[in-house]
């Protein structure tokens, strides 16, 4: 269920949201990241992933979002709980009145094959697969993101 904008203002000053993000490495090792179009994290690298809705189980905002996010459903028996992640940021998707707390659920999904339709939408306006070791270092890949392959080398 999507709210209009002054409900989902509210909630964003009220409470977290809790979302999903999908750390996806496919067989080279490499992770997908996407350029985020909208805030927070606009113009950032970052991890697919996406808003569990109200009423959505997590087995089915997962098959959801990895749809949306990735042009292919998978099921959340095929990945790997990472764990769950404090986000902060200190704008939100409508501007810089009000800061953003995100619950986010990382969960890793190790590719057997490629991914042949990422779509581009109104979250990403690119894809990008990158080294671990390069985005670790990038400016433009986002803290959070960094914050998952920081786990996954330990």
């Amino acid at each position: 269920m999507f709210l209009n904008k002054e409900t989902f203002s509210t909630v964003i000053k009220s409470t977290p949201l809790v979302s999903i993000d999908l750390v996806v490495i496919n067989q080279e090792g490499q992770a997908l990241l996407g350029e985020r179009l909208n805030r927070p994290a606009k113009n950032f690298w970052f991890v697919p992933g996406g808003r569990i809705q109200k009423d959505e189980a997590l087995a089915d905002a997962f098959k959801r979002l990895t749809l949306e996010e990735l042009g292919q459903q998978f099921s959340i028996d095929e990945a790997e709980l990472l764990g769950p992640y404090d986000h902060f940021y200190e704008d939100n998707v409508f501007g810089e009145e009000f800061r953003t707390h995100y619950v986010a659920i990382a969960y890793v999904l190790k590719l057997t094959q490629p991914l042949d339709k990422l779509p581009m939408d109104v979250q990403h306006g690119a894809y990008q697969w990158f080294d671990i070791e390069t985005l670790a270092s990038s400016n433009n890949v986002h803290t959070h993101s960094k914050w998952y392959f920081e786990a996954l080398s330990k």
